[in-house]
């Protein structure tokens, strides 16, 4: 029976090339699903981010995909197998304190329940990121050292 490990690394690693693509359409102006994924107060979004930062996560997000096929194998990449292990750990711990939150308005444990925002980051956004972290790590801990 195939290890929960070889399931892991295909999905982390489409969920975040897509989740790069849809930061990418956002930045060139697309609106899908624009007002539900930014954090609310009193429903007035706590922030817009421009252009460049939806790029920027967008590239964060290539990379991280980068990073988990490489530490699978599926990729040659000119660094040591050691450093993608730890940088696909990297990328677990990133994912799951994204999960946890800052304990406000994002991630499981927020006090800001009553938004838009907060409904989906409940049902949708923080269960992901938990995932994706999950994924990550059983990829690094499968890797070469």
């Amino acid at each position: 029976m195939p290890s929960l490990d070889l399931f892991a690394g295909p999905l982390v690693v489409v969920v975040l090339v897509s989740l790069s693509l849809l930061h990418v359409y956002w930045g060139f102006g697309g609106r899908l699903a624009w007002l539900s994924v930014l954090p609310e107060l009193e429903s007035r979004p706590l922030f817009v981010p421009t252009a460049a930062q939806s790029f920027g996560v967008a590239a964060g997000l290539a990379l991280a995909a980068l990073v988990i096929a490489a530490a699978a194998g599926w990729i040659s990449v000119p660094v040591s197998n050691g450093f993608l292990r730890w940088a696909a750990y990297g990328v677990a711990a990133v994912f799951a304190l994204r999960a946890i939150g800052e304990f406000r308005h994002v991630g499981f444990f927020k006090r800001n329940r009553g938004s838009r925002f907060a409904r989906m980051d409940s049902w949708l956004y923080s269960p992901l990121c938990f995932l994706i972290a999950a994924g990550a790590f059983m990829v690094a801990r499968a890797a070469a050292p």
